[in-house]
């Protein structure tokens, strides 16, 4: 019994010996060991697993601050927790990477997730065109007047970006929404004949938003509000206004055509 227990001790101790000459001759390197985290963070990113994707980056941000994957991971982290529902962390970390990096060549992303970060918690709404059929005045759209602020700043600063056209794209029915709400409120004032409230709302979609589709519809109500109020010079130049409107709008259409 005693030889096999000396024949076990011996051969655990050549085990335990060979593991140090390997570990000796393949040292696992900071650098080996920043790559191998960074892997694992990709892996993890592409298999929509988010939640680990990011307990990963935060890992290697913590170890090597400095190393060769530091800004990458940063730059990731912002689109791990926006996938992950993590919107306000999204938003940090997108200002921390524009605030450390401002000229990085991702940083237009940064400024590019922020403004769908900040509308995150409306996020359906960004896909969902029939909710606009909804009455808008009911939900509070501040979100939504935050992000498409974000997103014009956005495109303001980098009009090349690649993620240009999907801004874009978000911002045409950001703007519609907002729109609608305003005038919707807007006719709500009308009807308690609060006229100086109805003619700031119509004046938030001429100024803030003059693509929109709804700037005809804030013009007549200026008009109209004016005109219940007595005020007939403003209401004259808030008439000639909307018919210089309505030309441009006829003259846009025959080019067209």
């Amino acid at each position: 019994m005693k030889f096999y227990s000396k024949l076990f001790l011996v051969s655990f101790i050549l085990f335990l010996v060979s593991c140090a000459a390997r570990e000796k001759a393949e040292p696992v390197t900071p650098a080996m060991q920043e790559k191998e985290i960074y892997d694992t963070a990709q892996e993890r990113i592409k298999s929509g697993n988010y939640s680990m994707a990011i307990s990963s980056l935060e890992m290697l941000e913590r170890r090597f601050p400095f190393g060769k994957y530091a800004e990458q991971a940063q730059a990731e982290l912002i689109y791990a927790y926006y996938e992950n529902g993590l919107f306000d962390a999204s938003v940090a970390a997108a200002e921390r990477f524009i605030s450390l990096h401002p000229r990085h060549p991702n940083t237009d992303y940064a400024y590019y997730m922020k403004g769908l970060a900040k509308f995150s918690k409306e996020k359906e709404l960004l896909s969902s065109v029939p909710l606009l059929g909804e009455l808008t005045y009911k939900r509070d759209l501040t979100r939504a007047k935050t992000s498409f602020e974000e997103l014009t700043e956005f495109i303001s600063r980098f009009p090349e970006s690649n993620y240009v056209d999907d801004a874009k794209r978000r911002m045409f029915f950001l703007r519609n929404l907002i729109a609608k709400q305003e005038i919707e409120v807007a006719e709500f004032y009308i009807q308690r004949k609060a006229y100086i409230a109805a003619i700031s709302r119509a004046d938030y979609i001429i100024a803030n938003l003059p693509n929109s589709k709804e700037v005809r519809r804030a013009l007549e109500i200026k008009v109209q509000a004016y005109g219940l109020m007595g005020k007939d010079s403003l209401k004259k130049q808030a008439s000639k206004v909307l018919q210089n409107f309505i030309d441009a709008a006829k003259k846009k259409e025959t080019a067209k055509s």
